[in-house]
């Protein structure tokens, strides 16, 4: 008898996301097995029951997934995992939690194709400030954009030193150098914003961070990515439609959250893909889901 394809799904949460046990099933997962709780530490343990449980060749079967909410955790996890496998007895792994990992590789891949289109050339050099850049998506996003070599700064509503602490923590896990800036008010968002070339809006949803009176301090603005879907839009004259269409009031351009999430949705579903088809194992984070949404915006693997 065939053995099944197998997902171990291990996150620190309560509960694995339905998102990603959905996306799994679409990918050919045919048994899907969520571990909830899990810790850092507990992480090589699991991934060691799962490799030794199964040939070398039945291993080709078999994936691990990495959820929760917390991007730098996620990162450990996966690292945990990577360390804990004894070749041959190996298997794919990804991280992606709360979809953070495929959403920001996602919305930098879509801004740095529209930069190309209106202005003919990416991300390096540009500044970039990131609304909501405390959050998993905002400090991913920010982590891929420094690496295409932007200057990057994190924003927060809390202020300065809530920034501070992010942009710190975040930039010595993946070895970037990211800013910090205080969006804890009218006047400190839109002096913030008024150097920036490109917005990324990662704040919560239904959450309107920039409204149509602040657009006006933005006078270097060249691209606006927004990922709120819920209104009213994160960033004012920002569809959810929008795919480079102009924002009123503004010299700059809108991505809105559709177009982002159509990007992303097909790159979490081609790595799934990848670990499902793979005849090596492969260990798989946002650098290869930026690799992938690259692609699926008309770019280059980087």
């Amino acid at each position: 008898m065939e053995r099944p394809y197998i997902l171990h799904l291990f996150t620190p949460g309560a509960q694995m996301s339905p998102f990603d046990i959905n996306m799994a099933a679409d990918a050919g997962y045919q048994v899907l097995a969520p571990y909830c709780g899990v810790t850092l530490d507990g992480v090589a343990a699991l991934t060691q029951d799962t490799i030794f449980s199964r040939s070398p060749k039945g291993l080709a079967r078999t994936g691990i997934f990495i959820g929760g909410r917390d991007a730098l955790l996620a990162a450990d996890m996966l690292e945990r995992a990577r360390r804990a496998l004894v070749p041959p007895f190996a298997v794919s792994l990804m991280a992606d939690p709360s979809g953070a990992y495929t959403t920001a590789a996602a919305m930098v891949a879509c801004v740095e194709s529209v930069l190309q289109q209106h202005h003919g050339s990416g991300l390096a050099g540009r500044r970039v400030l990131v609304l909501g850049g405390t959050g998993p998506v905002g400090r991913i996003a920010a982590v891929i954009a420094a690496r295409c070599g932007a200057d990057v700064a994190l924003s927060s509503h809390g202020g300065q030193a809530t920034a501070a602490s992010a942009a710190s923590a975040t930039g010595q896990r993946f070895g970037v150098t990211l800013g910090a800036v205080s969006g804890a008010g009218p006047a400190d968002l839109q002096a913030s914003i008024a150097d920036a070339e490109v917005l990324l809006a990662c704040a919560a949803a239904g959450v309107q961070v920039v409204g149509a009176a602040d657009l006006p301090a933005a006078r270097r603005l060249r691209v606006v990515a927004d990922l709120n879907a819920v209104p009213p839009e994160g960033v004012a004259g920002v569809g959810v439609m929008d795919d480079g269409r102009p924002i009123e009031g503004s010299p700059a351009v809108g991505i809105g959250a559709l177009a982002i999430g159509n990007v992303k949705y097909q790159t979490q579903q081609q790595l799934l893909r990848l670990m499902h088809e793979a005849e090596k194992p492969q260990v798989l984070d946002f650098t290869q889901a930026f690799e992938r949404a690259r692609v699926l915006r008309g770019g280059s693997v980087a």
